[in-house]
């Protein structure tokens, strides 16, 4: 039961995070890895996935409200939160996004390669992991 509440919300995040279908009309990938409730903090869970932007591929604004932790596998991205500095991101590099931020930009840097990534998200039990940010 607690495996297929997991998939289900790992397809919600997938179709949130991409828009459904990215830039050049391929899915984002992905790939649920973990899903664990916080012992030391009641009512929160953590989410652990990878996630993969085709070349040119890029996410609509969107937020979490959670505490999402983004660490670059492979590739380069463009990550932004409204109000913060646009960034490149390379292997090795992180990104923070806190619960009141909406991710502005979310994007593959390459038109040409694909780029990877591996998310922790932190958040209540049961909310949404996604949804689209207000206009």
């Amino acid at each position: 039961m607690r495996r297929n509440v997991f998939l289900g919300v790992s397809m919600c995040f997938s179709l949130l995070l991409s828009g459904g279908v990215l830039a050049d009309g391929a899915p984002a990938a992905v790939k649920p890895l973990m899903s664990k409730d916080l012992v030391a903090a009641t009512g929160k869970e953590v989410l652990m996935s990878t996630v993969t932007y085709p070349p040119g591929g890029a996410s609509p604004p969107h937020r979490h409200d959670a505490q999402v932790f983004v660490y670059v596998l492979e590739g380069e991205l463009t990550m932004q939160v409204q109000g913060g500095p646009k960034v490149t991101l390379k292997p090795g590099d992180t990104f923070y996004e806190s619960p009141s931020d909406v991710h502005a930009v979310s994007a593959n840097a390459s038109q040409t390669a694909p780029a990877k990534f591996l998310v922790f998200i932190i958040k209540d039990q049961g909310s949404p992991t996604t949804r689209a940010a207000n206009p």
